[in-house]
């Protein structure tokens, strides 16, 4: 899964600590074809493992013994084999749009925040499931909250799913038929930073046995770390967003450092020879900062840039917080910048704000993961 050959500049980056090890490996990180390899080496049928998966993803049982389609003997191995706990929800909070968002504690207290987004489209219900990677983030983007968390560590994959059974199960209980139906890693954290988990965390979203969600349904979304941009192209069929935010390298410098290591061109041509199943396309997402790129210049630098790449771009008006001196655009900026774009054939939408009353939009994850008190 790794890279054969690590960017210096991708190492440097991974400096920051891995999960702590909690001893025994948790199932809900453990792919279908890992755990096939522990039944079969226990003299038992491949099958077994399928039932594992469907004990522990489509019945949510959170202990083995549980799972009684197993034997007693073979629920015990499991027991002193893998650990099966998810990440503590500590924290709620509820928008008056219906946004929730969670806190969860890790095991060595570290906090990090995922966010419910349901939405109403043409008659149907849709809804998103924003999941956080890291505990803090190591890119340092300067419109963005969870970069000023200092405490940072990856999180496991089964910390990574852990919200996700975590989420299925509280909305469960408010609306026995809520579900929600896309997964974007947009929450707290560089995913491409935390690779191995990541995609660990997607095989056992994909797998139809366990989770089963269509890779259309998957977007994971990152700051620009290229080399693993080409590997999450060779590795997982998911859905890719570039967080893009500048049309020139000196403002992208200053705005995401990052840029600094893979300029702007590096990413443009990872993006064109990113592989794309038929009908697909990347999603570009634009935060306008006020007087920074939100220019009609930009629009057409912009343009100028994606020609040619199937892509659909979501503009974002900077959701505002007291960790940047960074201020949104005028919605007649804004207006404009959509107009242009669309003017070109492109495919744009200004997302709408949501869950910005709890600090839950785009760009301000982070704030109950400084917060030392717990609310439940």
């Amino acid at each position: 899964m790794q890279s054969a050959t690590l960017h210096p500049a991708l190492a440097s980056l991974q400096s920051f600590s891995e999960p702590p090890p909690a001893g025994k490996p948790n199932i809900l990180g453990t792919p279908l074809a890992e755990l096939r390899t522990f039944v079969e080496k226990h003299g038992l049928p491949g099958f077994r493992a399928q039932q594992i998966f469907h004990g522990v993803f489509r019945h949510r049982h959170k202990s083995f013994a549980d799972i009684t389609n197993l034997s007693k003997e073979f629920r015990e191995i499991l027991e002193q084999t893998f650990d099966i706990t998810r990440p503590r929800v500590d924290q709620i909070e509820k928008s008056s749009d219906g946004t929730r968002k969670y806190r969860f504690l890790t095991i060595d207290n570290l906090a990090f925040e995922a966010v419910f987004i349901p939405e109403v489209a043409k008659g149907r219900k849709t809804s998103t499931l924003c999941v956080s990677s890291q505990t803090g983030c190591a890119v340092g983007c300067k419109f963005c909250f969870t970069a000023a968390i200092k405490r940072n560590r990856n999180l496991a994959a089964s910390e990574i799913i852990g919200q996700v059974l975590a989420v299925a199960e509280d909305i469960g209980h408010k609306e026995p038929d809520a579900k929600f139906t896309n997964i974007v890693f947009m929450g707290m954290g560089e995913p491409l930073l935390n690779y191995e988990h990541v995609v660990r965390s997607v095989r056992v979203l994909l797998d139809e046995e366990g989770m089963d969600f269509s890779a259309r349904r998957i977007t994971i979304s990152t700051s620009g770390i290229v080399p693993r941009i080409y590997d999450l192209g060779r590795d997982v069929p998911v859905q890719l967003a570039i967080s893009l935010n500048a049309t020139t390298d000196e403002v992208r410098d200053i705005i995401m450092p990052i840029n600094k290591k893979w300029p702007i061109h590096e990413l443009i041509q990872s993006m064109r020879d990113y592989p794309l199943q038929n009908r697909r396309r990347i999603t570009v997402e634009y935060v306008l900062l006020q007087g920074i790129n939100d220019s009609l210049d930009d629009a057409q630098r912009l343009i100028h840039l994606l020609e040619d790449i199937p892509v659909k771009i979501n503009i974002l008006p900077l959701n505002p917080h007291d960790k940047t001196s960074y201020l949104p655009p005028s919605a007649e900026t804004t207006d404009q910048f959509q107009a242009e774009l669309r003017r070109h054939g492109y495919h744009t939408m200004v997302r709408r704000t949501r869950g910005d009353e709890i600090s839950a939009a785009c760009g301000q994850l982070g704030e109950t993961a400084l917060q030392n008190t717990t609310m439940l």
